[in-house]
């Protein structure tokens, strides 16, 4: 590389175009062990040399363009506390994760209210929320929009893409602190990517998922993985790949296994 480069760019957005270029080649630059200092001129400036004070690690920039960081969260470890404010039944209410405590919780995030999946998504789990309650688990809603945001969406009609009244709490996320600590906060935009975190009786977390933005989550999966948790924590058997209640499970040693092989195949 040369000491000294000169950039010439027709784009009047070159400086941002410049700095997304330099993402893009430290990640190999990391790959390749190459020193991590790079110089980025200034925003007015046109070249690159010595005296120039914009200098950027490539750790700084790699950094930075994460979206979403799962940080201290591990399965079978406790679920981030959290307290706040929610729509519950159509009134404002306070929220702790503690408040559940003794029941599974299932919390999912949500990008935005007023938008096209996520209604489908808090429509569905509300609607089936008994059968969650059945099984001691309440399903908790949570997005970076304010109180007042989630009360007019339950207040608009589902032929116009609102909710509805609801059975489940909305949750207010507003300052994106709960999204921070759950590692599903898509940084760029203050909004939260499709997290969903199964939370035992005890507190801990047992399932963790994040998806991309436009795929929605299914209510039978959640449901399944709920019952089986369940099933696994009060007989200390294991489920197999697609079990439901009533199928079989597998003892976790070598003889009680080979019963099920044999069953199986």
């Amino acid at each position: 590389l040369c000491e000294h480069l000169v950039l010439t760019f027709v784009s009047d957005n070159w400086y941002s175009m410049y700095r997304m270029y330099i993402k893009e080649c430290t990640k190999y630059m990391t790959l390749a062990n190459i020193d991590p200092t790079l110089e980025i001129p200034h925003k007015d400036s046109d070249s690159v040399c010595d005296e120039c004070s914009g200098k950027v690690s490539t750790t700084e920039l790699t950094t930075s363009s994460k979206m979403a960081k799962i940080g201290e969260l591990s399965i079978t470890k406790p679920a981030p506390e959290f307290q706040t404010q929610a729509v519950v039944d159509g009134e404002f209410k306070t929220v702790k994760l503690s408040d559940y405590r003794g029941k599974y919780v299932i919390l999912f995030f949500y990008p935005l209210d007023f938008t096209f999946v996520c209604p489908t998504e808090i429509i569905a789990f509300s609607d089936r929320a008994e059968e969650f309650k059945a099984i001691g688990c309440e399903v908790l809603a949570c997005s970076t929009d304010s109180v007042y945001s989630h009360l007019a969406w339950v207040n608009t009609p589902r032929k116009q893409g609102g909710l509805g009244p609801m059975k489940i709490p909305l949750l207010a996320d507003k300052t994106a602190e709960i999204s921070k600590k759950y590692g599903c906060l898509k940084e760029d935009e203050g909004v939260a990517f499709r997290g969903l975190y199964i939370i035992d009786d005890k507190g801990n977390l047992r399932q963790i998922t994040i998806n991309d933005l436009p795929v929605g989550r299914s209510v039978d999966e959640t449901l399944r993985l709920v019952q089986a948790f369940q099933f696994t924590d009060k007989h200390g058997e294991v489920c197999p790949a697609g079990w439901r209640p009533g199928k079989e499970t597998l003892k976790p040693d070598p003889k009680g296994s080979q019963e099920y092989f044999n069953k199986a195949n």
